[in-house]
């Protein structure tokens, strides 16, 4: 009975450390392929199509709109959005890319054939209300959330910036008759 007792535990233990050793690799090539958890994963999309939509829609309205208001926020997220995806790109681990052009199509291609007040109003709306809504939803998700370090602070270091972009286009389309 004793060397049953034995000869099972040893069992058992080889059992063990060979799941053990099988996890171990699983993860270990889990993590070569793919350095990110998921919630990191996510908000380097997300982070990066929403900059790279606030840029492309904002040089629409430098031609589309002839709002002196409208060009001026335009250029105001040109130049934040720029400095955004520069941060992004330098929080990224090695081995990471974070996407270039990968900007909202739909929300382009919707703003594309507008001009002048219509093209404003779309555009508030959607690029400067709804796109930092749903921008800080994203980088504070990443700030609570985030299991990279560096992704993590650099989500905390933009939240103000973004917080900023939101409360600059609400103060635009109050300006501008628009509601939320």
């Amino acid at each position: 009975m004793k060397k049953l007792t034995i000869i099972s535990s040893v069992c058992a233990a080889s059992c063990f450390m060979a799941g053990a050793a099988t996890a171990q690799t699983q993860a270990a090539s889990t993590t070569a392929a793919n350095p990110l958890a998921q919630v990191d994963k996510d908000f380097v999309q997300a982070a990066s199509m929403s900059s790279s939509t606030e840029i492309d829609a904002s040089k629409l309205a430098t031609s589309h709109s002839s709002d002196k208001d409208v060009k001026s926020f335009a250029h105001h997220m040109i130049l934040d959005h720029t400095k955004l995806t520069v941060q992004l790109k330098m929080a990224a681990p090695h081995g990471v890319t974070v996407p270039k052009d990968n900007s909202d199509t739909a929300v382009l291609d919707s703003l594309k054939p507008l001009k002048g007040a219509d093209f404003d109003k779309a555009y508030i709306t959607k690029v400067g209300l709804e796109g930092h809504k749903q921008a800080i939803a994203a980088f504070e998700k990443e700030a609570s959330d985030g299991q990279n370090a560096d992704l993590k602070k650099a989500a905390q270091k933009a939240l103000p910036t973004i917080k900023e972009h939101y409360q600059m286009a609400q103060q635009l389309a109050s300006k501008k008759g628009i509601s939320e």
